[in-house]
Formats: structure tokens, sequence, C-alpha cells
């Protein structure tokens, strides 16, 4: 089985930043794509940012600029540095990878931290 555990959600004000990280463990053989994903109520989950198993990076229109996705392969974990934030960004954040496992390739989630920005 593989998990994926995030961390570092919170209360923040406006303007303040926030850095989370996600951790992937289990029978991993290597890890592909990884992602955050954000769903805030009543909306459908969006795309945050995604980071290939390159260098390269994706952004969703409204963090690009605020936002950094960034990942550690040796500790299998992918980050979300996020600056400057709006109450808009308030959400569950979830964690998402494309992991090589024994049967192949799947797609896991983790299962959502809260990001909350208010005064």
């Amino acid at each position: 089985q593989v998990q994926l555990v995030e961390s570092g959600g919170g209360l923040v004000q406006p303007g303040g930043s926030l850095r989370l990280s996600c951790v992937a463990s289990g029978s991993i053989l290597s890890i592909r794509r990884m992602g955050w994903y954000r769903q805030a109520p009543g909306k459908q989950r969006e795309l945050v940012a995604t980071i290939p198993s390159g260098d390269s990076t994706n952004y969703a229109h409204s963090v690009t600029g605020r936002f950094t996705i960034s990942r550690d392969n040796a500790k299998n974990t992918v980050y979300l540095q996020m600056n400057s934030l709006k109450p808009e960004d308030t959400a569950v954040y979830y964690c998402n990878a494309d992991i090589w496992v024994r049967e192949g390739i799947e797609n896991y989630w983790g299962q959502g931290t809260q990001v909350t920005v208010s005064s």
C-alpha cells in the first residue's frame, strides 16, 4: 500500500505564508508526477500546481507568482510554499501523485489539510 500524508495547513492572516508538505510512503518503486489540488466549500476540486519528475512546473493562473511547488525525490516529498495568501485561497489542500508500484502506475490522493486565510 501507498500513503500520502499532508501537513502544514492552518489559519493565517491575509498576506501571510504557509508551507505544505506531503510525504509518500509504502511500496513505492518510483514517483512520477506530484501535485497539489484544492477544494473550497461548495466548489469543485481544482488543480493548484504540479511538478513532473523533471524540473518543470505548472501552476493555476490564480496562484502564479505567489505559490511555489518543489520536490525532494530522496525523501518522496512534495512541498507547496504559499506566499501572499488571500481569503480566496481558503480550501482543503490535497496532495496527488502518480506512483509506480509492483502492479503498475497508480494515482494516489492524500487525506487533505485545511488552509484558512482570514483576519
